[in-house]
């Protein structure tokens, strides 16, 4: 049991999340050649586990998952794994990438807002629960999407220039050519399904909404309490699992 096992869901709190665990995994090579990189283990879980993990503290009932690659194994794990009501959107044929992906998951997610994560990335609770913070924060009526970020210069595992500037409402720009970002997307977020009301057919980047909604400014930011752990390549598995190993004795897992 973690340190954030006794949080309850807000009320009002999205009763339905998604995972995305539709990419090939191609930079977690040679590790993903047999297994689909949502079902590597990072400290001894997989991925995927540690995501629906936190969905299930969050109090969520029903997750959707979207399959590509080795899509059996991780159809069969999650829903033996989950302790809430999985449902596959199945991208076996095609794959849709980010934004595609939630597209052709809409009918399964409903009119409500959603949980979404990430399966390559996870964080280190804080003092308090970020699912439950960002429901804490979502306003309804301005507001499509809610992007849990993290600092850029204490993210684990990334070595990006960051990807968003914050004004002191919480409203997100893009970071400027060139410069870098105080704030990293962290893959978890708060989405309405209105957000993909003007989505494109076919394969797409979530990027797409997130310009779009950064256009109506109704994209929204708000930083996490704790440390964010990005695992995209077989080195970082490393560095995540000495981070997770270094903060045990704090309760930060």
């Amino acid at each position: 049991m973690t340190n954030n096992e006794h949080f309850k869901a807000p009320l009002g709190a999205p009763k339905t999340g998604m995972i995305l665990a539709a990419g090939r995994g191609t930079r977690m090579r040679p590790l993903s050649a047999i297994t689909p990189k949502p079902l590597i283990p990072v400290a001894g879980q997989a991925l995927i586990d540690r995501a629906l993990d936190k969905l299930r503290i969050a109090g969520v009932e029903r997750t959707i998952v979207n399959v590509h690659y080795l899509a059996d194994l991780v159809e069969v794990h999650a829903k033996r794994s989950a302790q809430c009501e999985i449902i596959i959107s199945d991208e076996r044929d095609v794959l849709l990438e980010t934004g595609g992906g939630i597209t052709k998951a809409l009918p399964s997610l409903g009119q409500d807002p959603f949980y979404l994560l990430n399966s390559d990335s996870f964080w280190m609770e804080g003092v308090a629960n970020n699912l439950s913070l960002l429901s804490d924060h979502w306003d309804d009526d301005k507001m499509d999407a809610l992007l849990l970020l993290a600092p850029t210069v204490s993210a684990i595992g990334y070595e990006g220039k960051g990807d968003f500037k914050m004004d002191k409402d919480g409203r997100l720009s893009r970071r400027d050519a060139r410069t870098i970002s105080p704030f990293v997307y962290s893959g978890a977020a708060i989405l309405h399904p209105r957000l993909f009301k003007k989505a494109p057919d076919g394969a797409h980047s979530l990027n797409v909404q997130f310009d779009q909604a950064i256009k109506e400014e109704r994209l929204f930011g708000l930083s996490m309490d704790g440390i964010w752990l990005h695992v995209g390549e077989p080195c970082a598995i490393d560095q995540a699992e000495k981070a997770i190993q270094n903060s045990t004795h704090m309760g930060l897992i």
